[in-house]
């Protein structure tokens, strides 16, 4: 059975161990080796990235920000495999993409990736527990009711389960999205301006959230955001200016204590 991690439904499957295809560390989780993304536009040629090398360890946290425009976004669907470089190769779990077709790609994603979007990707026509359940039942967790309702109740939603995203806030649908990413315990969370279409109260309560949540897992976090203190959240920043990484913050000054 082909089990998709794709941008509509943003599922995280937790399902067995994916086959390592080369001999990456396995302290590594993400590597980017020398990843460029150029695309065709009316005006001609467009490099998004431009040659980004780093790598990012496991159950580290890393906020990558920039300016509109910088390639943070595309940068994070190369580092997903929702998308496919130029040039340049990317290992995830250790399994260089490069050697994977697009099956390949896609189970490596339900096996170990999760994802939390700025437009929660919730499923309109599932309730919040529903939509908390459909990777475990994909997964063929035959527990995925009970697990779903205590990640529903870890971030404070027990008592909406059974209602539509539509009745919903906005705050409490990505509480709810944030619950459906965890549920498969992934290796590694890709997160794309969380707070973007939050107010900022809610928003610090989401960061809160996510980051108490991942310390509880210890999966590795990689976030897109163009707030700074956001960032500042994370072990280390990587700076995009115009396609290129232009800084890489080891150590993040003033960064909020966790």
């Amino acid at each position: 059975m082909r089990v998709d991690h794709d941008q509509e439904a943003g599922i995280g499957i937790s399902v067995t161990a994916a086959p390592r295809l080369d001999n990456q560390p396995t302290d590594c989780m993400v590597r980017a080796e020398r990843l460029s993304k150029q695309v065709v536009s009316p005006e001609g040629p467009l490099l998004i990235l431009d040659d980004i090398s780093f790598s990012i360890a496991c159950g580290e946290s890393v906020a990558v920000v920039g300016a509109s425009g910088s390639g943070k976004s595309t940068l994070l669907s190369l580092l997903a495999g929702l998308d496919a470089p130029s040039s340049g190769r990317v290992w995830l779990a250790g399994v260089n993409l490069g050697d994977l077709d697009e099956d390949g790609r896609a189970l490596l994603r339900a096996q170990r990736v999760g994802f939390v979007f700025q437009s929660f990707q919730l499923l309109t026509g599932l309730t919040a527990l529903e939509n908390v359940m459909l990777p475990l039942e994909l997964a063929g967790q035959p527990e995925a009711r009970r697990l779903a309702l205590d990640l529903l109740d870890r971030v404070g939603l027990r008592p909406r389960a059974r209602h539509y995203p539509a009745q919903l806030s906005g705050g409490e649908q990505q509480r709810v999205a944030i619950a459906r990413a965890f549920a498969g315990n992934p290796d590694v969370l890709f997160a794309d301006e969380p707070t973007g279409n939050l107010d900022q109260k809610t928003g610090h309560r989401i960061v809160e959230l996510l980051f108490a949540l991942n310390r509880e897992q210890g999966a590795t976090l990689i976030l897109v955001t163009h707030d700074p203190e956001l960032a500042a959240y994370c072990d280390r920043i990587l700076e995009l200016d115009d396609g290129r990484l232009r800084v890489e913050k080891h150590e993040v000054e003033g960064r909020h204590v966790r």
